[in-house]
């Protein structure tokens, strides 16, 4: 296990703040007569916070699983919350399979390739911040857009900003190679993962089933 470089510097700029709190209530039970007991709970509090921030930018050392073209592997850690056919106006513009894995709190939030292939598309939309997982987040959050062609079709998968995320991070650019099951891009403090499939692909999960990211099969392509 370690740190996501995505969470360098907010993680160290969270224990500078404890360490400067920690100063300043040392100062004032020394001096303004601060009891000794808030001091210890306000230091703990703080602290506590400073790890749990940490553990949000943890990224796992994970074994990569075999490569397989006709898989669809899960590119985040967390729940499958959507599995429907829909319209993808934005670049296949045909009817797709969407998959989409809500990440939460708790949740690595390290995004990994589904599929391999070359980057033919990227593309990043402002936007607002819904919940991740309300009806209008795919098409009115923050989001970056990413289309991967693997020879025989165009896999689009889409990070989303939730309600407390405010960066999408995503290393994807148009020409180079997409290596399945790479890590890609990483989203801040909550969001979700829309993959846009052939509508003749198998389902390999169900609603309500936890996923990690480049691990688990979420389809099989027909080829």
């Amino acid at each position: 296990m370690k740190l996501a470089r995505e969470g360098y510097s907010i993680v160290l700029s969270t224990f500078a703040v404890f360490a400067v709190a920690a100063a300043g209530m040392a100062f004032a039970v020394k001096h303004a007569g601060m009891p000794v007991w808030l001091f210890w709970l306000a230091a703990v509090l703080l602290f506590g916070l400073c790890v749990c921030v940490a553990l949000f930018f943890r990224e796992p050392t994970r074994r990569k699983c075999r490569a397989d073209a006709d898989t669809v592997f899960s590119s985040a850690d967390g729940k499958v919350v959507v599995i429907e056919e829909v319209y993808e106006g934005e670049y296949l513009k045909k009817r797709c399979l969407q998959l989409s894995v809500f990440m939460s709190l708790t949740d690595v939030h390290a995004n990994w390739y589904p599929v391999g292939g070359r980057i033919v598309y990227r593309n990043d939309h402002p936007g607002r911040f819904f919940v991740a997982w309300h009806p209008k987040s795919s098409e009115e959050n923050e989001r970056t857009t990413t289309v991967v062609d693997t020879g025989r079709e165009q896999i689009l998968f889409r990070q989303i900003a939730g309600l407390v995320a405010r960066r999408i991070v995503n290393y994807a650019k148009v020409g180079d190679t997409a290596e399945q099951q790479a890590k890609y891009g990483f989203i801040k403090f909550g969001s979700r993962i829309d993959i846009f499939l052939p509508l003749d692909c198998e389902v390999l999960v169900g609603l309500g089933d936890r996923v990690r990211g480049g691990q688990t099969p979420l389809a099989r392509l027909k080829r």
